[in-house]
Order: C-alpha cells, then sequence, then structure tokens
C-alpha cells in the first residue's frame, strides 16, 4: 500500500501524508467490509445444514466479528501508512486493545449459545426434573466461572499490552510472595465462594428448584450465582445466603435424588375411635385425589400418651408442592369425616366431680 502512494509520487503526483493515510485507511476498510461479507455469506452457506449452535452461532457472530476485522485491517493500514512512529503505535495499541476485548466478546456470546442450546433438552417444569436440575445447575454455575476467567484473561491481556506492566513484571514477582498472602487474606470471601461454587457444580449437595428446609425456612431454589444462592420461600419471600453455607452448615434437600416425597400427617384422637375406619377413609381418601402417586400409603398408631393415641399417616406425592398439598387435603376430609361420624373420638379432657348430681338436687330444692 505504501509502494502504491510512493509510486504515485514517484510520478510528480504530491499527496499530503495525511491525504495518502486517508487514502490507504478508506481501501483497507472497503476490503476490510467486503472480505466480511463474503466469508460469512460462505459460512452461513456451510452451515446452513448443521445443527442449531452453529446456525446461531454465525447469525450472532456476524455483527460483532465485522468490528474486529475492520481494527485488524486499521492496525495493519496504520503500520503501512505514512504516519509518524508514535501516530502510528498509539493507534495500534488502542487498535490491539479493542480488538482483544471484542474477542473476548465473541467468545463469551458463543459460550453462551452454546449453553442455551444444551439447556433446552432440559426442561424444569417437567413431572420429574431430577436429570434437568442436575445439568442446569452445572451448566449456570460452569458459565458464571467461565464469565470471570473470559473476564480476568481479557483485562490481563489487555494491561500486557502496555510497556510499564512488561517492565514492571519482573520486580513484581520478587514481591509476589508477600503481595500473594495479603491479596489473599484480602479476597479470602470471595476466593472462598468462588471455590465453593466449583465444589457445588461438581458434588451437587443443591440443585435449581431443589426443595430446601434451611434456616427454619422452606423453598426452591429459585437462582445460584457465582457468589450466593437465591431460596424462594413458600411466601414468596427470598432467602438469599453464600455459597459458602452449603458447604459448611447442614440443611435439609427434599429433592436430592428424587422429586417423589413422602407427606407426613399426624393426628390426635381419643381410645375410642376405631383405628380400622381411619384406615379406610384415608384409603378412601387416597384412592380420589389426583396428588397421590399410588406409591406409598400407610396409617399407624405410633405413640400413647394420657388422654390420646397418636396416629400418623403417609402418603406420597410426584413432587414437594403436591405432597403439600395431598397432606393439606386428607386432614381436611379426615376431620370432616371424624366429625361426622365419631365427635366422642376428638380429644377430650376427662374429669370426675364426686357429689355432683347431690348438690345439684340441693340447689333445685332452695
Amino acid at each position: 500500500m505504501s509502494d502504491l502512494v510512493n509510486d504515485i509520487r514517484a510520478q510528480g503526483i504530491w499527496l499530503p501524508d495525511w491525504v495518502a493515510s486517508i487514502l490507504i485507511f478508506a481501501v483497507v476498510v472497503a476490503l476490510a467490509l467486503f472480505f466480511h461479507r463474503v466469508a460469512f455469506r460462505l459460512l452461513k452457506r456451510l452451515v446452513a445444514s448443521r445443527d442449531l449452535f452453529w446456525r446461531s452461532l454465525v447469525s450472532r457472530l456476524e455483527g460483532m466479528a465485522r468490528p474486529a476485522i475492520l481494527a485488524a485491517a486499521l492496525g495493519f493500514a496504520a503500520t503501512v501508512s505514512p504516519l509518524t512512529e508514535y501516530q502510528a503505535s498509539t493507534l495500534r495499541h488502542v487498535l490491539l486493545i479493542v480488538f482483544i476485548i471484542l474477542v473476548a466478546w465473541m467468545v463469551k456470546t458463543a459460550k453462551h449459545i452454546w449453553m442455551t442450546v444444551y439447556l433446552r433438552r432440559f426442561k424444569l417444569d417437567a413431572e420429574d426434573n431430577l436429570l434437568a436440575r442436575k445439568h442446569v445447575t452445572q451448566s449456570r454455575i460452569i458459565e458464571r466461572i467461565a464469565d470471570t476467567i473470559i473476564v480476568v484473561v481479557t483485562i490481563a491481556a489487555c494491561m500486557m499490552t502496555f510497556d510499564a506492566v512488561k517492565q514492571y513484571g519482573v520486580s513484581l514477582l520478587a514481591s509476589a510472595g508477600a503481595a500473594g498472602i495479603v491479596v489473599g487474606l484480602a479476597l479470602q470471601p470471595v476466593l472462598k465462594n468462588l471455590f465453593a461454587g466449583i465444589q457445588l457444580a461438581i458434588t451437587q449437595p443443591i440443585r435449581i428448584d431443589d426443595a430446601l428446609l434451611v434456616e427454619g425456612e422452606w423453598g426452591n431454589v429459585e437462582e445460584i450465582t457465582s457468589t450466593y444462592v437465591v431460596v424462594k420461600i413458600w411466601d414468596w419471600r427470598r432467602l438469599v445466603l453464600p455459597l459458602s453455607y452449603f458447604i459448611e452448615n447442614p440443611f435439609q434437600n427434599w429433592t436430592r435424588e428424587s422429586a417423589s416425597l413422602i407427606g407426613t400427617v399426624m393426628i390426635y384422637l381419643d381410645y375410642s375411635v376405631p383405628v380400622s375406619a381411619i384406615r379406610a377413609k384415608v384409603e378412601e381418601t387416597l384412592a380420589g385425589s389426583k396428588l397421590w402417586d399410588r406409591r406409598v400409603i400407610n396409617v399407624a398408631v405410633t405413640d400413647f400418651r394420657e388422654s390420646v393415641m397418636e396416629i400418623r399417616i403417609l402418603a406420597s406425592a410426584s413432587n414437594s408442592g403436591r405432597t403439600f398439598d395431598l397432606r393439606c387435603e386428607i386432614r381436611e376430609k379426615l376431620i370432616d369425616f371424624i366429625q361426622r361420624e365419631y365427635p366422642q373420638a376428638l380429644p377430650q379432657v376427662r374429669a370426675v366431680l364426686e357429689g355432683r348430681e347431690e348438690r345439684g338436687r340441693k340447689a333445685a330444692a332452695e
């Protein structure tokens, strides 16, 4: 390109340096845009018969690749144009930083497209969503960790383009030990949660949409970020806990291995009630319920107390929400049955009052 300018000047046509630079930049930009258009037309034809990921990737990267190609082309133009050394080096430095940021942006976009296409195979609203919750949890944690790594690498790559950073890099190594200790202490909470996130992604004590009993509250895991977990409580409040909490503290996970749960209903009745009648009513209630999954049913007397006996009813449902509703349905229909058929079986307080009839007669006589 510079040879072309020199040939023009050799023929007696004088061009100022700024005009020559504009001419070179214009030609390079036109060639870069032409290359971008041809390249992506070809890529679209190649991926037309491929899967959704490649089609989405080419479609999304088309707009992002244009400024990246222009930045690379302008960097080449700055080298061959008749700019001063300071102007050329400054422009190349700026364009290099822009190119690094654009490449990082494209990598992040490609990662997001892959995650989105991958997670489309799993549905959290399925009846038994254990497998879906497993993959969604792992993918979201890994995605956030990958985002952090991309940002750190991008910042490091941009900083390394400055000579000052390279110059002082050797001297910084000498104090790296002390600096590492100081930084490690300062960033201890952040690093603690970061490693906790990696451990959660691997071991998965909790997953997205798991039903938890934590800090005395019952709810579902709504979101897992790189630093904290959001639990949506049954009354729509949100309980926010750091990731490290689930590594260091005990909690109840009701859907760890399966979405199905066994619900418990405890009722305390007088000794006069026939247990067989209670068992028959529970079986009738569950047989007509759409919430019961036909797997577990049990009615048993589990304790004798001073004035009542404890009857435990077990029934299973496909998930925690249906289990809760099934327990409520059993309570409502069972208490209605007892009130109608065996009202004397409801808990009562008995007392024997000696001489009550005698006092009653005296009061009537007076």
